[in-house]
């Protein structure tokens, strides 16, 4: 591996909260304790074929469990650099993570673990470990399988069988046991009878070189409001844009607009995008549209949004495009380089 450090066989399994590890109590479910007791005794009930291909694992309780639909990047922040403190001394890392804010964590993370040489794959569960019919135990045996395959060398999720890449993955779904999705880019692997099956070709490791180039920015200054999300509907107006994008406390702005790159034919919209642009601000536009990429230079008010310095995001999720804006802005960089590295593929996301 390229780090020069030997790991040992082991998996770490970093529990940092969500459905998973929850329990029922008298007001509903709440957060559990013990995960580790918990998630052995659970793998032990799989049949003993599944446990032989179970690799060791170690827990590390993040302590106070992250409410998912609560997450901010501070939350990112504080699960990289645990990660990066103890990677080397195992095979892979699993993060036990609530669903609602999962992908999100996972393109953060994709971005600040850039060069990992080995398996993050991040799982939760859309039922509590001890609930019945739960899903959680079989995320968890299949997430501690991928997670300890060294030819998987990136930020993955695992889940309801299927390995996809973290920076290309939403949540699609409110109940389902299948939630997430990966729009624009193929399965790393999935799971195929009792087999972890990893697809060679389609994961980042050809493209690693050297050791690891993690990027651990403080997010605390962005971390509240920095970067604004837009999606635009029918009527809106300029002045609506502008107290968006305007106000000085504001950074950078993910764009979301139609088909292939389209906002409404109005000048006035054009000119808060240039202004905002023309200050500095790190703007970016993808599609509402879940597959496909934007092509801003199709259309006339495409070309409206490149004119104003708004960057495309090509087929990004909005959850990569925006840790993306975020991270970068993050870093102590000029707005040159900043555009140039908003605009090339970092750990696979476009």
């Amino acid at each position: 591996m390229s780090s020069g450090t030997t790991p040992d066989a082991s998996v770490l399994v970093v529990y940092a909260g969500g459905t998973l590890g929850m329990e029922a109590g008298p007001e509903g479910l709440a957060p559990g304790t013990d995960i580790e007791a918990r998630l052995r005794q659970a793998l032990a009930i799989l049949p003993p074929a599944h446990q032989a291909r179970l690799p060791g694992f170690r827990v590390l309780d993040v302590g106070e469990p992250i409410d998912s639909s609560s997450a901010t990047p501070r939350d990112w922040q504080r699960i990289a650099a645990l990660i990066s403190a103890r990677y080397r001394h195992h095979a892979g890392i699993v993060v036990i993570h609530g669903t609602d804010t999962l992908a999100w964590t996972a393109s953060s993370l994709a971005f600040q673990l850039q060069g990992i040489d080995r398996p993050v794959v991040l799982t939760g569960a859309m039922q509590p470990l001890e609930a019945p019919c739960s899903d959680a135990l079989a995320n968890v045996e299949m997430a501690l399988r991928f997670a300890a395959d060294p030819r998987l060398q990136e930020v993955a999720i695992c889940f309801a069988g299927r390995l996809l890449r973290g920076c290309r993955t939403r949540k699609w779904h409110t109940r389902d046991a299948g939630a997430f999705v990966s729009p624009n880019h193929p399965l790393l692997g999935e799971r195929v009878g009792d087999d972890a099956v990893l697809y060679p070709g389609r994961g980042l490791e050809r493209q690693q070189r050297g050791a690891p180039r993690f990027e651990l920015p403080d997010y605390t200054a962005l971390g509240e409001g920095g970067v604004v999300r837009i999606v635009l509907w029918p009527g809106l107006q300029p002045w609506l844009l502008e107290a968006w994008l305007l106000d000085d406390r504001v950074q950078g702005a993910l764009m979301e607009v139609w088909g292939a790159g389209n906002l409404p034919d109005d000048p006035a919209l054009v000119g808060v995008l240039a202004r905002a642009s023309g200050e500095g601000k790190l703007m970016a536009a993808i599609s509402q549209c879940p597959h496909g990429h934007v092509a801003m230079e199709t259309y006339a008010t495409g070309r409206g949004l490149m004119d104003a310095g708004v960057l495309a995001g090509d087929d990004m999720t909005p959850e990569a495009a925006w840790t993306k804006l975020l991270h970068l802005l993050a870093q102590p960089l000029g707005e040159a380089e900043r555009r140039r590295r908003f605009l090339t593929p970092l750990v696979g996301e476009r």
